[in-house]
């Protein structure tokens, strides 16, 4: 069942759930009551109060607005719903930006019916820049106003800006792969998490190239990107949207040459 919602109204909805999470997540952000906790076994991995915060307030919207949806998030357990809609959410993408004072971090809202994403939001509040895209088309909000955006036109790999958030990305075998990429373009750039998916959404750059991501890192780039016009792929051409290694490339021609690199070193 779908009960009926529109894509409008799944989009507006998407938007009054990234109101909700700026609204919860802008007080904690450099602020001296931040609340840091690590959730990894070994190694750092952060969370914080606004983490939770911003996820417990779209949870609440979602009860109160579609109680059979169901919900995936990150710091939360997943709710299976009964309508055929899942929506993604991840309430702080970058948390070790977000703690450290930088606004490159941003909340994620993805949902999709079963598999790939139909729409995405990835909204950065302290700026404060909103990215969202459906079907084929895909528009940013931010102190300039409001524009549609597109990718970026095809070029040579040498010409090409790459991003990705760690430079020890992922395992030995994925920093192989990621630096037969890195070798050949113009330009590698480091440490902005979901903020990269929306500059290339938005036009600004060619590749993004990550690995060991979850379901709710990538389901709202992927959405942005592809009604931008772009594409996101794992690094063998395959379905991305459960996570893993990433490819999301600004069109089909830039994404054919990094995938040729990276191809051998796919998992």
């Amino acid at each position: 069942m779908t009960h009926g919602f529109s894509l409008a109204d799944d989009l507006d909805l998407a938007h009054r759930l990234a109101d909700a999470a700026r609204a919860a997540i802008l007080p904690y952000f450099r602020s001296i009551d931040l609340g840091v906790d690590s959730k990894g076994a070994a190694g750092f991995d952060p969370v914080t109060e606004g983490d939770r915060a911003g996820e417990r307030a779209m949870r609440a919207l979602l009860a109160e607005a579609r109680p059979d949806d169901g919900i995936r998030g990150e710091e939360y357990d997943r709710v299976i719903g009964t309508s055929g809609r899942e929506w993604v959410l991840d309430p702080i993408d970058g948390t070790r930006a977000f703690l450290s004072g930088t606004p490159t971090w941003g909340v994620l809202i993805a949902m999709n019916r079963g598999d790939a994403p139909v729409l995405g939001v990835i909204d950065q509040p302290h700026i404060p820049e909103r990215f969202w895209g459906a079907e084929d088309r895909a528009f940013c909000r931010g102190p300039r106003g409001e524009t549609a955006i597109r990718t970026r036109a095809p070029r040579d790999l040498g010409q090409a800006i790459l991003f990705t958030t760690f430079p020890e990305i992922g395992t030995p075998r994925e920093r192989e792969g990621f630096a037969a990429v890195a070798s050949d373009v113009r330009l590698v750039r480091y440490g902005i998490d979901c903020y990269a998916y929306a500059l290339l959404a938005a036009g600004q750059i060619d590749l993004v190239i990550e690995a060991g991501l979850a379901a709710y890192d990538i389901q709202a780039p992927m959405a942005v990107i592809a009604a931008a016009g772009g594409i996101v792929t794992d690094w063998r051409g395959g379905p991305a949207h459960q996570g893993g290694q990433v490819l999301a490339a600004a069109n089909p021609a830039i994404h054919a040459a990094a995938l040729a690199r990276l191809t051998p070193f796919a998992g």
